[in-house]
């Protein structure tokens, strides 16, 4: 009997053992669950910039809660990218005052260079996210949330 409880305890662990495809959804009871396609490669046609969004639920949030394109001016959004982008600079300078884990990497946004529509358009609505997700307000001139 001694020799049975261990083998069996054995065959129990191996048949628990599952092997997953990384294209499942993965949820653990929260409506944030990460899915293959959460990773957002922003580039344009117009230029040869790209900008690399990896943050489980924003794709979603983009195809369903943010502003259709063309409500906002390219002009318009690169404004609002300018002092958003400054903010969160910013705030990655000072990881003691700010969450580092919030405000990992800078961003490298240049006023004087021509991004195009879908780059401005997906940053800005990123930082809409961000300030939702994270209860943060990046300037006094983001919108309230």
């Amino acid at each position: 009997m001694k020799k049975i409880i261990p083998f069996i305890i054995l065959i129990a662990l191996i048949a628990s053992c599952k092997s997953y495809n990384s294209s499942q959804i993965i949820n653990n009871g929260n409506d944030n669950s990460l899915v293959e396609n959460d990773t957002v490669s922003i580039s344009s046609d117009e230029s040869d910039y790209e900008i690399i969004i990896i943050e489980p639920g924003f794709n979603a949030w983009l195809a369903g809660t943010a502003r259709p394109r063309g409500f906002h001016s390219q002009q318009y959004l690169e404004s609002r990218n300018a002092i958003l982008v400054q903010a969160w600079n910013q705030r990655n300078l000072q990881p003691q005052q700010y969450d580092p884990n919030l405000y990992e990497l800078r961003i490298d946004y240049d006023t004087h260079t021509d991004y195009g529509y879908e780059v401005n358009y997906k940053l800005y609505n990123y930082f809409l996210y961000f300030q939702i997700k994270y209860n943060q307000r990046l300037s006094a001139f983001a919108p309230r949330i």
